[in-house]
């Protein structure tokens, strides 16, 4: 240890990319639960058929509640797609962290690009 503190591992930026993508993976989910939340709350009836009319303080809702419902079926290429993602995430994580250690342990500082030449 020479006494110049080392650069920390961006732990963060790692989880807040996880999160996107679970987010992402999951969205669908949560439109249908809200969906299901809001139609038994107030006693109305979703299928994905047709649209139902849903009164809610004077107003019609029941083609919100349907569009809620029916957006479930991007299940079928949110999940994949978050799945497809995280594998991503997760090799270039492993990738990543091999790299800064082996990196960190030799104490070699990140490789820095040289200026561009000029004529």
């Amino acid at each position: 240890m020479n006494g110049k503190p080392h650069k920390r591992f961006p732990w963060l930026w790692y989880l807040l990319a996880l999160f996107v993508i679970v987010a992402f993976a999951f969205a669908p989910i949560g439109s249908v639960m809200l969906c299901g939340a809001i139609a038994n709350a107030y006693g109305c009836k979703v299928d994905e058929g047709s649209v139902h009319p849903c009164i809610i303080n004077g107003h019609d809702y029941g083609e919100l509640l349907y569009s809620l419902g029916v957006m479930g079926w991007f299940m079928l290429v949110t999940i994949p797609g978050g799945l497809v993602a995280f594998v991503s995430w997760l090799i270039f994580l492993i990738l990543h962290r091999v790299a800064w250690r082996k990196r960190m342990s030799a104490e070699v500082p990140p490789p820095i690009r040289p200026p561009p030449a000029t004529t």
